[in-house]
């Protein structure tokens, strides 16, 4: 099954089109840090930062803007509990601004790796934490899968009603991990175990070195995107 492209700016409003055209052109030779300092300035006190957790990096890029950055991070009560006492770690590392959103009720029928599973524990939460926000900050980065490989790096989000911010769009997976041994960082304890895709627990495999990264996630079935960023 052939996976839907991410969505474009070309739905944005009037008044900010030509804004969003310009700003996303620049920012192809613009560090992550100014990105993250013209959305911070831009949208000042209706920004907010979505984490998987991953890796530290988009965290760290962030809180060395503005400590108190509010970072969303979703917890969909499958996680590996690797991921949930890393959380807790880079939260203490930071003295995060952190909110952790949990799924509604109705996730409660929808286990993880069912059709509806992603929809009512990331989509849904999601939208519920950034409602009333002016625009959100994502770790997207175009290498990921070939869904995301023309992701612009400012962009309306029509599915939200809010600007979309993908600082490290541009950046290679070794890019983060160079980031992440200049500054000392902490590592995603599964990184070192076979998994540099990290997901849910029950729909995330280790993969084989050289193969590709998000090839362990939900494996065999065709999907590769959970839906957060079509």
């Amino acid at each position: 099954m052939k996976s839907p492209k991410l969505a474009s700016a070309v739905a944005s409003p009037p008044h900010l089109q030509g804004e969003l055209d310009a700003r996303t052109s620049e920012f192809e030779t613009a560090g992550a840090s100014e990105i993250i300092a013209w959305a911070i300035e831009r949208f000042e006190g209706s920004v907010s930062v979505a984490c998987s957790f991953q890796d530290p990096v988009l965290v760290d890029l962030a809180v060395k803007t503005d400590p108190g950055i509010e970072v969303i991070f979703l917890d969909t009560g499958a996680h590996f509990p690797e991921t949930l006492r890393y959380v807790e770690e880079i939260r203490r590392l930071y003295d995060l601004n952190l909110r952790v959103v949990d799924p509604g009720p109705n996730a409660q029928a929808w286990p993880c790796g069912t059709t509806r599973c992603c929809e009512l524990r990331k989509v849904e939460p999601l939208k519920r934490a950034l409602a009333g926000r002016s625009a959100w900050i994502t770790g997207l980065k175009r290498v990921d899968a070939s869904t995301r490989r023309d992701a612009p790096i400012a962009s309306w989000d029509p599915g939200r009603d809010m600007v979309k911010v993908n600082p490290l769009a541009t950046w290679s997976d070794d890019d983060i991990a160079a980031y992440i041994d200049a500054n000392c960082l902490p590592v995603h304890p599964l990184s070192a175990q076979g998994y540099p895709s990290i997901g849910c627990a029950p729909t995330t495999r280790p993969v084989e070195p050289g193969d590709d990264p998000r090839s362990g996630r939900w494996a065999d079935t065709g999907k590769t995107e959970c839906g957060l960023h079509l």
